[in-house]
């Protein structure tokens, strides 16, 4: 087989990865085959909440909200020509020595596969409460109202995703009125810019995800274990265009089977990213969270601006972010809670000073 062939094998392999959860509910394998509806036992349901309030400041990146869903693990048969295709990969050595390089994956026949869906809004303001438009210098007012759709493939070391997320800036984001209503209950002061903000644009978003998993103390029963993964993300759309690098590490007594993303974005979820022989033996786990983050960007819609409507927002965008967070995580059976602070650096010139705030996480197995 040529080299032409088998770049066109995984070419065609990862347009699949990024089209398939578009294409609609599975064919039945058997009578009593999953719908594209939650898994009774084994999915999970999360709320992820970002706030300043944490870091006691009301400003730049000021709230964002997420509620994700992801399936149970699927058997890699029930995607029938797809699962031919990978197993091409794995009869051919060229193909399957180039698959397990760029995928992490030692066998492409030992895989299983998660679905997801979410819905998340993000909401940016000023410094300035009472100007009618944001400073120049100053952040612009900003919102995003989006959801996704999201495959995740994996084996006992790597997880790789594929997520399509499409939303709007501007009023129909509800961005204004969600910070208004919390400002009403909270007895605050509301924002009197909103009418400035960044105008409605619809998004369109394909991301892709590299995670490899880390053990540093092997986790055991009721023994102190650390471990975690490494990711690589790349982002390519109208709202957000950039890679980042960055790992995440636990550390603690029972450390639960699924990982809970640390911290709310538009590909966050909480799911078992890795097959392994292990399990919960006990209701609870508690556990320290560590993390960085180092993101090289080419376009931010709250920042830059959107792409097919004339708007100044006033900002020069940087293109480098680096962010480091810590927290902790809690397990008492089914339901998950965690919350991490995170210190981010400057992402546009003349912003005041380093963002800081935090993140809670509160997730159940369903």
């Amino acid at each position: 087989m040529s080299g032409n062939d088998h770049s066109i094998r995984l070419a065609v392999l990862c347009l699949l990865l990024v089209t398939l959860p578009l294409a609609g509910p599975r064919p039945a394998i058997a009578s009593d085959s999953l719908s594209f509806l939650p898994d009774s036992g084994d999915a999970n349901l999360t709320f992820y909440l970002d706030n300043d309030l944490f870091a006691d400041t009301d400003q730049d990146y000021t709230n964002g909200a997420r509620l994700s869903w992801i399936s149970g693990s699927r058997d890699p048969a029930e995607f029938g020509w797809v699962q031919r295709m990978l197993d091409e990969l794995s009869g051919d050595p060229v193909s399957r020595l180039l698959f397990s390089k760029l995928s992490g994956f030692s066998d492409p026949t030992q895989l299983e596969y998660n679905y997801g869906f979410s819905l998340t809004q993000l909401m940016f303001t000023p410094d300035d409460p009472d100007l009618l438009t944001a400073p120049e210098g100053e952040r612009p007012y900003a919102g995003w109202l989006g959801v996704d759709l999201s495959l995740h493939t994996k084996d006992d070391q790597a997880l790789n995703s594929v997520s399509l997320a499409i939303g709007t800036t501007g009023p129909h984001s509800y961005a204004k009125e969600a910070q208004n209503l919390v400002h009403d209950i909270r007895g605050q002061d509301k924002f009197q810019g909103w009418n400035s903000q960044i105008p409605n644009e619809v998004t369109v978003n394909i991301y892709t995800s590299q995670r490899r998993r880390v053990i540093v103390v092997n986790p055991r029963f009721n023994r102190f274990a650390v471990d975690g993964f490494v990711e690589g993300r790349l982002a390519l759309g109208t709202f957000d265009t950039g890679a980042s690098l960055g790992s995440m590490m636990r550390f603690g007594w029972n450390l639960p089977l699924d990982f809970a993303d640390a911290r709310l974005s538009v590909t966050s979820y909480t799911h078992q990213p890795f097959k392994t022989a292990r399990r919960e033996r006990t209701s609870w786990s508690f556990y320290g969270i560590t993390g960085v983050q180092f993101a090289a960007i080419a376009h931010n819609i709250t920042l830059d601006g959107p792409v097919f409507r004339s708007f100044s927002t006033g900002t020069n965008s940087r293109p480098a972010v680096a962010e480091v967070y810590a927290g902790f995580g809690l397990r008492y059976r089914e339901v998950n809670f965690s919350y991490v602070h995170t210190y981010r650096t400057k992402e546009f010139d003349g912003q005041n000073s380093a963002q800081s705030f935090g993140s809670l996480t509160l997730g159940v197995r369903l």
